[in-house]
């Protein structure tokens, strides 16, 4: 009996692996492996996840990363992670609440007191809460909204001029596939009237990560002929504490297990587009462009050029951006 079932278990679990190792390669991975050191990157969310695991990339490419994240505690203990496997380049710890549009201004100010240069913002933070939770920035602004959008929005804004004086440089938005499941109604960006699922995981996640995609859709135009490139990147289906609010029974689990098997990439997986898009300086990489699986990815809807003008309009005014006419990023 036991040996029927060797011969049974054994070629599934065999084949699984094959097509886990298949599915992996065509993930790609980010073969750029220059020597960074003297280049500054920035890095939010880098205690956890992708972000850390970026830091992590660039750290072994020698490079100096800040590590913005809202608990330093935690970041701290990231880099203690890091540091039993990379010792090269330099980690810095710096707080960042991208709830908080006071907590980005501060930070914003500190990192143009302290460093000269910045040649790449790479916009990773995100959060994903349950829409039953109702959650709200320190602002008042709907949490998916405030903090996926806005918060990397202002904090973009505020250091565009050290980016543009250190070019070339980039700016790396991480958005999502589930972009394209996204609206953006200026009628009810904060959820006001409400937010039906129509079936997907949740429309505030899905309406930020597309706003996310206008955002560098029209920072891309904006910085056309600046020196600073702008790229978006979906990182594909990865394991992090993106989804650490969300319960699931068992059951969940259960069933869950061989999509995860064969789909779900580890948060190194994830980060390898990210990296590339962030340090491979070639022609070849497309300014103003979405990519996935370290290359160029052309998302099932259009982006609306009128409308990625006025989120830009919106999201200047909800950020309380007041020289916004006079910093050379008006249309």
């Amino acid at each position: 009996m036991v040996s029927t079932l060797c011969y049974i278990i054994l070629p599934v679990v065999f084949i699984i692996g094959l097509l886990r190792k298949c599915r992996e390669y065509s993930w790609g991975k980010c073969r750029n492996v220059k020597n960074l050191n003297g280049r500054i990157f920035i890095v939010t969310g880098a205690n956890s996840g992708i972000g850390k695991e970026t830091a992590k990339e660039l750290a072994k490419r020698k490079a100096t990363v800040i590590m913005a994240c809202r608990n330093v505690q935690n970041v701290r203990k990231a880099i203690a992670e890091i540091r039993t496997e990379v010792t090269s380049g330099e980690l810095i710890p710096m707080e960042l609440d991208l709830a908080s549009l006071k907590s980005i201004r501060e930070f914003a100010t500190q990192v143009l007191h302290e460093f000269s240069e910045i040649h790449v913002l790479i916009n990773n933070a995100g959060v994903y809460v349950p829409l039953k939770e109702q959650a709200f920035t320190e602002n008042g602004f709907e949490v998916h909204f405030g903090v996926n959008h806005l918060g990397h929005f202002l904090l973009t804004y505020l250091l565009l001029e050290r980016l543009k004086a250190s070019a070339p440089s980039r700016v790396v938005i991480v958005t999502s596939k589930l972009l394209e499941s996204g609206t953006i109604d200026f009628s009810n960006l904060n959820g006001e009237k409400g937010l039906a699922t129509e079936g997907r995981m949740n429309p505030s996640y899905c309406n930020s990560k597309l706003a996310n995609a206008y955002f560098g859709f029209e920072l891309a135009k904006r910085m056309k002929g600046t020196g600073v490139c702008v790229y978006m990147v979906c990182p594909g289906f990865t394991y992090t504490g993106l989804f650490r609010h969300v319960k699931r029974s068992w059951l969940h689990y259960i069933i869950f297990s061989p999509i995860a098997l064969l789909y779900l990439r580890t948060a190194n997986q994830g980060a390898q587009t990210v990296v590339h898009c962030a340090t491979n300086f070639s022609a070849s990489i497309e300014n103003g462009k979405i990519y996935r699986d370290c290359k160029l990815y052309e998302p099932k809807m259009k982006l609306d050029p009128e409308v990625a003008v006025k989120l830009w309009d919106v999201s200047a005014k909800l950020t309380e951006i007041s020289d916004f006419d006079t910093a050379g990023l008006a249309s």
